[in-house]
């Protein structure tokens, strides 16, 4: 007989449950429930794997649950994890799809913040959209162990499905190479967003994501664009930033990595980021130079929220558009310091004043007092008053 695990089940993993699933050649099935909620859910819990064994045509088997409270979703991607450890199969448990899930995002939309989640954790992802950020990655890279990393691209997609973004742009961070591509297969079909590609290098990485994307795209009817963050974490990455940038009319965003980036380099991390700084810079222009967002790395220090504002208001000097965040705290602090000041704005809205009264008169220039504005100048403070609305 063979004996398969899935999920989790310690006394901080609520909304997650561990599942132990053993397949037999006869005496059909043994279901044992154990859960602190079971008078209330034992039924509703027996129903769905009921569908689940059915689903698989699993006839014969011991399967013991250790519930924590968790969602249907969550119970529906443990179950698969668990079959499929035991035998090849091309079948999908999927939960419903909420229609909010199927909305499309723009190229132009803010990306001031992105929380970081990993994606093997439900509890964390459940009401993550509650907290406002601009966007919510679920994580299946760096914060999944690689045994786990097949179960949790399931529940990644099951999340896709069923969570409440309340909004938030929904991206997931893939593995690298051929294990990526696999995260692409399950994710792609459930409208996702963004994808995040981590430590991509070169061109070649980026387009063979952009390929799978496309072709899964039309594979399954997706209509709406996804759209692609590379994240550049090494110093190869960073001199090959502006090809990766011109690589495909689908890359929105350029993401710097500055943990592994200055291990490649061989500099410790400091506070004050002089290490960081040709690489901050080179980003930011391969960024500019092909009319894409620039994104930050992470403020790890999840305590000092002055220290954070401070390295964001920096980022924002630099020419940063947002960052990441690794805690929910982090959020208010990085709209509130990319958020521009009174006298940026009013300085803007003299500009677009200027600007809509020159169209008026159908005048070729604009100018605001003695100096000329060109067209970028126009469109910078069309964005601060975008942003400023933003934070009303």
């Amino acid at each position: 007989m063979k004996t398969a695990y899935a999920g989790q089940h310690g006394k901080s993993d609520r909304s997650d449950c561990m599942l132990r699933l053993t397949l037999k050649n006869d005496g059909g099935r043994k279901i044992t429930i154990n859960s602190k909620v079971k008078l209330l859910f034992e039924q509703a819990i027996l129903k769905t794997i009921t569908e689940g064994l059915d689903l698989f045509s699993i006839e014969h088997a011991d399967l013991i649950i250790d519930d924590n409270g968790a969602p249907d979703y969550v119970i529906m991607a443990r179950l698969e994890a668990c079959i499929k450890k035991l035998k090849d199969s091309n079948i999908e448990f999927l939960p419903e799809m909420l229609s909010q899930n199927t909305i499309h995002t723009s190229r132009e939309r803010m990306r001031r913040s992105r929380l970081y989640l990993p994606g093997n954790t439900p509890k964390l992802s459940l009401n993550a959209g509650l907290h406002s950020g601009d966007g919510i990655i679920l994580d299946l890279e760096d914060s999944v162990a690689p045994d786990r990393k097949d179960e949790a691209r399931i529940l990644v997609r099951n999340s896709l499905r069923q969570v409440d973004f309340y909004g938030a742009e929904r991206m997931v961070r893939i593995n690298q190479g051929e294990r990526g591509l696999k995260d692409l297969d399950a994710v792609i079909p459930q409208h996702v967003n963004v994808i995040l590609l981590p430590k991509c290098e070169t061109p070649e990485q980026l387009l063979a994501v952009d390929k799978r994307i496309q072709d899964l795209r039309k594979e399954h009817g997706i209509k709406e664009d996804v759209w692609i963050m590379p994240i550049i974490e090494s110093a190869l990455g960073v001199i090959k930033a502006y090809d990766i940038a011109a690589a495909s009319k689908n890359v929105v965003a350029l993401a710097i990595g500055l943990e592994d980036y200055t291990a490649d380099i061989g500099a410790p991390r400091t506070r004050k980021g002089d290490e960081t700084f040709f690489a901050r810079g080179t980003l930011i222009n391969a960024a500019k130079a092909n009319a894409l967002q620039a994104i930050d790395s992470v403020f790890s220090d999840v305590s000092d929220m002055e220290a954070l504002r401070e390295n964001v208001l920096a980022s924002k000097a630099l020419g940063f558009d947002g960052m990441g965040c690794i805690h929910p705290r982090q959020i208010k602090v990085i709209h509130e310091a990319f958020a521009p000041t009174e006298k940026e704005i009013d300085k803007a809205r003299t500009i677009v004043e200027a600007f809509k009264e020159a169209e008026d008169k159908g005048l070729g220039v604009v100018s605001v007092g003695s100096k000329m504005i060109d067209p970028p100048v126009v469109k910078r403070a069309l964005r601060i008053m975008e942003l400023a609305e933003k934070e009303v």
